[in-house]
């Protein structure tokens, strides 16, 4: 049975693994080092009250993990540093791991929920639609792009 838990301690050198080139630790990170840089694990995942942290479980195995962003001042929640075992990819985890997200992110109950993504992702991109996520309008994305490190496509997912 699949399950949503909340991240715990020992995890993170494996969910680092799970990005086996540069471009994977860049999507997980922002950084594009390979391997993933071992100064960063233990912090590269933000302490902070407002990010939640979560592993998706198959049994007791790990296989995908995933980040909830809580915004109180713009009322809204971002999905982030979603990451799938390589070895699984390609099953539909993916989906499945964005879907249980979706949870607390709804349970936050902020009117908007987003997601950024790399344009070139393509997987991701299909993913996101097929569970629900559209793109936002061209000049929010232009807005929310200002001082990006790159063009993200930003999506929203219809809450209500």
């Amino acid at each position: 049975m699949r399950q949503l838990r909340r991240f715990s301690d020992g995890y993170d050198g494996q969910v680092a693994g799970w990005a086996r080139t540069a471009d994977e630790v860049a999507l997980l990170c922002g950084r594009e080092e390979y391997p993933f840089p071992a100064e960063l694990l233990g912090s590269w995942r933000k302490i902070d009250p407002d990010i939640q942290s979560y592993l998706f479980f198959n049994g007791d195995r790990a296989i995908g993990y995933g980040e909830v962003w809580l915004d109180a001042d713009e009322d809204e929640v971002e999905l982030a540093r979603i990451i799938i075992d390589p070895a699984l990819r390609g099953q539909g985890i993916g989906a499945e791991l964005v879907r249980a997200l979706l949870t607390p992110a709804l349970a936050a109950g902020h009117p908007d929920i987003f997601l950024r993504v790399r344009p070139d992702n393509a997987v991701a991109i299909r993913t996101y639609l097929a569970v629900g996520f559209v793109d936002v309008s061209q000049q929010e994305m232009d807005e929310w792009n200002a001082g990006q490190p790159l063009a993200y496509r930003w999506m929203r997912y219809p809450v209500g």
